[in-house]
């Protein structure tokens, strides 16, 4: 057992039949399970959150393949790098199939002049590209390299993967198979909970405990759960505050808002708050959702929104997590109208696309002498010069009479 290497490291598995988890795109029935195991890859690109098992997948490849697997890292390699692996899968001394994998980690880290470097030699096929990234790479690579790769989307993966390779950890001579761990199924369990569907997290953790856990008198080392979770802190959630679950955070927070469901507006806001989010962007969110969603249904809901949002600039953290969860609460239980949002929006649309025509002579300004003599502001009605403050006249301009902008909501009072 080589222990300079983490326990995640040489766990790794080496075949298909030994990588646990993802079954939606590695069932048996799967096209890239059925492309891998033939030797017949094209270029793709895996895409899921740390810890689900993309770097495993492209090792696994590695170890099937016929082609010569080069990997490199994003962060620490550059065009030249990829020039000097082309040049080599081209020499038919040392790559007689003339083409090569080239696997990249973090590909969303690679520059554009770096992303097109790539370009001209896996059109040609001389590169089969495997990128992995924890973003989405419909936003992060060049669409000229996603439109010649396939995507495939990867899961955290489910709590009863993580126990399998847990236990084949334990068990595994590469792995932690020379301790002798006592450990109950149900911290096992506890590991995967915390873990969140990261097995990097998990085995990590595990190694940890174990190095760091006394043996006892019999020659055994007793892992319980205060151990792990003293060893592992803090539960870990799959969210990034600048990366795309931040996007799919915040915006299930909104829709939870907008849905009235008070109960996962709070779960959404926790993990936003536990993931480090700014909490004066949570507070705007709130604002915008009370004027878009609430409206009119309960004008209130925007100043309890702009109330919480000044007073979290001016408390700050932790207690701004209270002043968030009450007015995200009060947004959530209000009564919706989105007559204002629409309202604007369709009349905007108009303004930018239609001969809206001219203002009504009577309703604009006659600061000047002489301009009423051009009729400006001449037969305009006071509303306060007639009973209920009201009078019937022409607002609107001749080309857009009878346009109705605002749909009063049901409920609105």
């Amino acid at each position: 057992m080589d222990t300079s290497k983490p326990l995640a490291h040489r766990v790794r598995p080496k075949t298909l039949e030994e990588f646990v988890g993802q079954e939606h795109i590695l069932g048996k029935d799967k096209i890239l399970y059925r492309t891998i195991k033939a030797d017949r890859l094209s270029s793709i690109i895996l895409w899921g959150p740390t810890g689900c098992g993309k770097t495993s997948l492209a090792r696994v490849i590695s170890n099937t393949t016929k082609y010569k697997f080069c990997p490199i890292n994003a962060v620490s390699s550059g065009v030249a790098d990829i020039k000097r692996i082309i040049e080599e899968a081209k020499n038919v001394f040392l790559n007689p199939t003339g083409r090569c994998i080239i696997f990249i980690d973090e590909i969303h880290r690679f520059n554009k002049l770096q992303q097109d470097a790539l370009l001209p030699y896996v059109e040609d096929g001389t590169v089969i590209l495997i990128g992995a990234t924890t973003e989405n790479p419909y936003f992060e690579v060049n669409k000229a390299l996603i439109s010649r790769s396939m995507v495939f989307k990867l899961e955290p993966l489910k709590e009863e993967d993580i126990v399998k390779i847990v236990k084949n950890a334990i068990k595994n001579k590469d792995g932690l198979g020379d301790y002798n761990i006592q450990i109950s199924d149900e911290t096992i369990n506890k590991i995967a909970e915390i873990s969140n569907g990261d097995v990097r997290t998990a085995l990590n953790g595990l190694e940890v405990a174990v190095l760091t856990t006394q043996m006892d008198s019999d020659g055994t080392i007793k892992i319980t759960d205060e151990i792990i979770a003293d060893c592992f802190s803090k539960k870990k959630i799959a969210f990034d505050k600048s990366g795309d679950s931040h996007y799919d955070n915040i915006s299930a927070f909104i829709k939870s808002m907008r849905g009235s469901d008070p109960d996962a507006t709070l779960f959404y806001l926790a993990r936003a708050i536990y993931g480090g989010e700014d909490p004066e962007f949570l507070a705007r969110r709130i604002t915008i959702c009370a004027a878009e969603d609430v409206g009119l249904a309960n004008p209130n809901a925007l100043v309890v929104a702009t109330s919480a949002m000044q007073a979290v600039h001016m408390i700050g953290m932790p207690e701004g997590r209270i002043i968030l969860a009450e007015a995200a609460v009060y947004v959530a239980n209000s009564p919706k109208s989105n007559s204002a949002y629409m309202g604007i929006n369709n009349a905007l649309e108009d303004v930018s696309t239609k001969n809206t025509g001219k203002i009504p002579m009577h309703i604009r300004n006659a600061p000047a002498k002489g301009m009423e003599e051009l009729g400006y502001h001449v037969g305009y009605k006071y509303p306060h010069d007639y009973p209920g403050h009201f009078v019937e006249q022409q607002y609107l301009p001749d080309e857009m009479l009878g346009t109705i902008y605002y749909k009063k909501a049901d409920t609105e009072k």
